[in-house]
């Protein structure tokens, strides 16, 4: 529920949860992550089209109703819906977080950045250079960008047949992008594990300046804090491997 304060405006967080990828508990840790690193009254917004289990703190509305082309209906393609002129329960500037990742540090710069963009996203880690974002963290002002929702819903197959995936999709639809600060929003993966094979020796470490860690792919946030990797072939064992990392638990509560 919005925060009561006169003085300072409420700051609103989007998740999205569809499938049973990410259950409840994913929800209510990234309220209470988000509730500990913000000095600001604070919203969260869960759209999903399972609300059991959720906190009552967490603001919960019906996922639209699925009227895609059934490939879709577990894509993040999905959440196109959220780029249209209005959003119920949304209005003003909005930051969009991803289930899979650990909030470490202050969410309030992600808010003040460069607040006249319409638009502004973490640079996608394995991509550098390319104007293409990590749509597991992003901030788009509800209702200033529907050109990403025209253009995607006359022919939804058609723009998951021509892109790679949803965020390049927007980037692409959206031309120039904004990203923010790159020491803000890290990969566990791909910025913070020792390459091989310091991986099998050394732990990875939190940077200092570092607001958000992103878990895509393996492993996930459980994995890792047990040192796990999953690999579908033996093979990968040679190179895939994280030490187990106590600091993730600190966070991710």
């Amino acid at each position: 529920m919005p925060a009561e304060d006169s003085q300072t405006p409420c700051q609103t967080v989007l998740c999205l949860k569809w499938g049973d990828r990410y259950g409840s508990d994913y929800v209510n840790r990234t309220y209470s992550m988000a509730k500990r690193n913000t000095s600001r009254p604070l919203r969260v917004v869960c759209f999903t089209d399972d609300p059991a289990g959720i906190r009552e703190e967490v603001e919960v509305r019906p996922m639209p109703e699925f009227d895609l082309p059934e490939r879709m209906r577990f894509h993040p393609f999905r959440r196109m819906f959220i780029f249209q002129k209005a959003v119920e329960g949304l209005e003003g500037s909005v930051l969009h977080l991803d289930l899979d990742l650990l909030i470490t540090g202050s969410i309030d710069a992600f808010f003040d950045y460069k607040p006249e963009l319409d638009f502004a996203v973490c640079e996608n880690w394995t991509q550098p250079g390319q104007g293409i974002g990590n749509m597991s963290v992003f901030r788009y002002r509800v209702g200033a960008l529907t050109k990403v929702w025209d253009r995607f819903r006359p022919d939804p197959m058609a723009m998951m047949d021509l892109y790679r995936n949803s965020q390049t999709f927007v980037c692409r639809t959206l031309g120039t992008v904004e990203f923010f600060p790159p020491e803000w929003s890290l990969s566990f993966k791909h910025s913070l594990i020792p390459r091989w094979p310091l991986n099998f020796i050394k732990t990875p470490v939190l940077p200092p300046d570092a607001k958000i860690v992103a878990f895509t792919g393996k492993p996930d946030i459980d994995e890792a804090t047990r040192g796990e990797w999953p690999v579908n072939a033996a093979w990968k064992k040679l190179y895939k491997h994280v030490r187990p990392t106590a600091w993730i638990a600190d966070h991710w509560r």
